[in-house]
This record gives structure tokens, sequence and C-alpha cells, in this order.
């Protein structure tokens, strides 16, 4: 998806689109695309230098015409009163369910499918996306990576000259915390250019605060240990929630008092939003509550309650209480090598080759072994179907009694899906629903998919509070087949 800002332009084109079709209209002999405005911009080189590995790390991109149109529209009236008018944007929606958006140097933005899910209207998306281009426009991208090269060269210089000095050790401390620093700075100046965006665009200015309070409260949600997960005070490349959420709120009341300015644009957001992929996308497998399933591959196995599964593109991550840790993956194996012999071959660090021996897993040839390093117990454990072997690696604390059942665990509930289970798979999606009489938030959140906390992700994805009531005609988002 291709956004053009071209200064006085944009209006015109807007009001070409809303008029009639007339068929004596025809194209532009020299139409005006991202590809030859940026041919000359050294910035977007950059940035498309680094587009392909972004898409890929992401699961590639998310193509729906509707949600395209929508995230379009609300960019295009962003750039209308961005810091720099000419600059060209080219977004990208991300066909992941993390919660993220970014920005790449020459007008290169990204949306996860996952950020469009959690938010419940326009002015909450345009509010991330004016953030975003706020780093464009300021060149955040460009003065970050040069402030990284020369962070890089004073540390090797201090690393090569006072390697085993105290005083080294602490010039390399410094150095990292001037680098953080840089970055909480750069992050609050996107905020502050983002909220005067978004009030000048007509959007609602405090969208900003808004939906910083969700995605803290999304972080809560997802963390298995909310009391431990200091993610949300982690300063070395963002400020605090609180401090954002403050920061936004004060440069919002320059457009007046909450509720009194701006646009939310919810039904025409929630519009461009049904349908959309939530969770999973079928080509990684799904999570379903405690299990991991997988149609195309046709496996699955089951993690220990209160465990968190993380499906991330490249492996499978679980961590559960007392700091376990669950990696799991497939490699292909087209020379079916003994599977006693591949678990020696050199890919374990701190094995234990005498604790190797070959098992069978719901009939299905299986090894197993133990390894240490550092301060953690291992647990290998590798399954063939096939030309594929399959492996699970869990991890805990040295010395700690949760290897094993927690091992176990895993081993025995990995086996083959049947062709019903395979069928009957199928992926979530976010369904507005309108509210129909007698209907309220418990019976709503009981039609939820994909979670044994159904009132508590229901509250989540509406921004509700509990004490949030609904009536009838109100829309609402459950996720569903």
């Amino acid at each position: 998806m291709v956004v053009l800002a071209a200064g006085a332009l944009l209006s015109a084109c807007q009001s070409l689109i809303e008029q009639t079709y007339e068929p004596t209209v025809s194209p532009s002999s020299n139409p005006q695309i991202v590809a030859e405005v940026q041919k000359n911009d050294p910035r977007a080189q950059l940035g498309a230098r680094e587009h392909p590995r972004i898409v890929a790390s992401y699961g590639g991109e998310y193509r729906d015409a509707k949600t395209e149109r929508l995230v379009a529209r609300i960019t295009g009236a962003l750039t209308a009163v961005s810091e720099n008018p000419q600059q060209s944007y080219r977004i990208t929606i991300l066909n992941s369910p993390a919660i993220n958006a970014f920005a790449l140097p020459g007008g290169y933005l990204y949306v996860t499918r996952g950020l469009l899910a959690l938010a419940n209207d326009a002015s909450e998306v345009a509010a991330v996306l004016s953030h975003e281009m706020a780093h464009v426009t300021a060149n955040h991208g460009i003065q970050r990576q040069q402030r990284e090269e020369a962070e890089v060269i004073a540390s090797r210089v201090v690393a090569e000259v006072l390697s085993s000095d105290l005083a080294g050790k602490q010039a390399l401390a410094r150095g990292k915390l001037r680098l953080a620093a840089f970055s909480r700075n750069q992050e609050l100046q996107a905020d502050v250019i983002g909220v005067r965006m978004l009030g000048e665009a007509g959007y609602d200015p405090y969208s900003a605060a808004r939906f910083l309070d969700s995605m803290a409260a999304y972080s809560r949600f997802t963390s298995v240990d909310p009391e431990a997960d200091q993610s949300l005070d982690f300063l070395s490349s963002h400020p605090n929630a609180p401090q954002r959420v403050e920061l936004a709120r004060r440069h919002a009341r320059a457009f007046g008092p909450e509720g009194t300015s701006g646009d939310r644009g919810r039904d025409y957001y929630l519009a461009g939003i049904d349908g959309l992929l939530y969770g999973d996308s079928p080509q990684e497998g799904y999570v379903r509550g405690q299990t991991f399933l997988h149609g195309q591959l046709g496996i699955r196995f089951d993690v220990p309650m209160g465990f968190q599964i993380d499906n991330k593109a490249e492996a499978v991550l679980a961590t559960g209480p007392g700091e376990i840790a669950i990696r799991f993956d497939g490699i292909g194996d087209a020379n079916r090598r003994s599977l006693t012999d591949y678990i020696a071959s050199g890919w374990v660090t701190g094995l234990q080759p005498d604790t190797i021996k070959p098992i069978t897993l719901n009939g299905l040839e299986a090894a197993t072994a133990r390894a240490s390093a550092d301060r953690w117990d291992f647990d290998v454990t590798v399954i063939r179907i096939d030309d594929r072997i399959y492996r699970f690696l869990t991890a805990v604390p040295k010395g700690s009694t949760a290897l094993e059942t927690t091992a176990s665990h895993l081993r025995n509930s990995f086996r083959r899906m049947t062709t019903s289970e395979i069928q009957a798979l199928r992926p979530l999606r976010i369904r507005v629903v309108t509210v129909r009489p007698g209907e309220t938030i418990a019976t709503l959140a009981s039609r939820m998919m994909g979670t044994d906390r159904k009132l508590d992700l229901f509250r989540l994805i509406n921004a509700m509070q509990v004490s949030s009531t609904v009536r009838p005609g109100d829309k609402v988002k459950i996720i569903s087949e």
C-alpha cells in the first residue's frame, strides 16, 4: 500500500475521489508514484534496503483491500498536516499479531494487524501513525543510526584500551546510558509532534494517551507474571508509559478539554477491521489456550497450565512460572540420520553425552538428552515425522525440580493431528457485532474464542473498564472464527 503526500495537490486528489466517475477522464501519462518521487532520496534508499528484512521478520504483508483503504485514509489525513508536507510515505500492514508500529528513514511506515485489532477507532491508529511520521520528518532514524555508529566505535576503543579496567566498564555503561537517553528524547519529541498532528488533522487529540493506556493494559494481560514484568518501565529505548501518557494528555489540552474536540472515527474504523485476521496466521500455526496446533504440518502439543505461548515466525516460545522457558521448532532431515546421533552432532551447548537415549512418543521415533550451561539446566527432546525433526528445548534455573515434569508434559502431549482436527481448525478473526436487547458484557464475552480468559480479553480489545456497560445498538468487537 502506498500513500503519496503532495502538499497542495492532496486536497484536489481527495475531491476527485469523491466525484462521480466520468468516462472522458483518463489516467495521467506521468503518474506520481512513491518509487519515482523517492528515487534520488538517500534516506529512502536506506529504508528500501531494510524493507524486505522487516517484512520477512514480521510474517510478510497483510493483504486485505478494505483494511488497506482504512489505513490509507488515516495516513492521508495526517500527511496534510505533517511537519514536511512534501514527504512521501509507503505504509505496510504487517501480518503479525504483535502490537507494534515503527518507521524507517525515507517514509517507510509499518503497523501490525495486531495493533489494528487492539485499536477501537481511527483516531487511535492516527495517534500511532502520527508518532511514527514524526520520527520520519525529524530524521530520527538517521540521527539514531549515526549515534549508534559513533557509540559502537567508542565502545570498541574503550574495550580494547581499558578492557580489564573498572574505568573502562564504567565508560561503556555511560555510553549505553547516553544512547538510551537520546532515544527517549526522540520518543518524547515524536509524541509532542504526533499529538499536534492529531488535533490539526481533526482527530481526537486525546487518543494518543488513550491508546497508550490500552497498549499498557495489553502488555500486562499477556505477561505471565505482571508484577514481575518491568517491560513497561524499561528505559533503554522508550520512556515509561505513565510519563508518555501524561505528556500526551498535557499537549492534547491545547485543543480543549477531553471530549470536546476532534473526531474518533469509530464507525468507519470498525467497519474497516471487521473480519481482520486475529492472532496467528495459518502458515505459522495457531495457539488455542495452552495448545499449539499446526494444521499444515499436522502436529500439536500442550504446555503446562500457567505458561504463556508466544508463536513467532522462527520458533514457538513459551514462558512459565519459576523462570522456565520452552522453545519449539523444526528442521528438514532428508538424510534421516539417527536421532541420537543428531543430538550429539554439536548443536547443543553443554550436552551431557551419557544422558542421550532413544524413546518412542505416541508412536513416533524420538530421543532425549540433558545439558547444562551457565545457570541453566536443559532438557532436549527431538521427534521425527517423515523427513522433519521437531525439537523441544526446555530450560530451568540450575537445580530446579521442574525440569522433568515440564519436559515430560511437552513430550507426552506431542502428536499428529487427526484429519477431523485439521479440517476443524480455522483462523480467528475480529468480528464487529451490534449489541442486542438483553445482552450484557458477560454474554458477549462468552462468544469469544481462542482464549480461556474471555471476559478479560473482551474488555481489553474493547477498551472497557470493570464498571463499563453496553447498550442495545452499541458496536463491539469479539474474536471468533
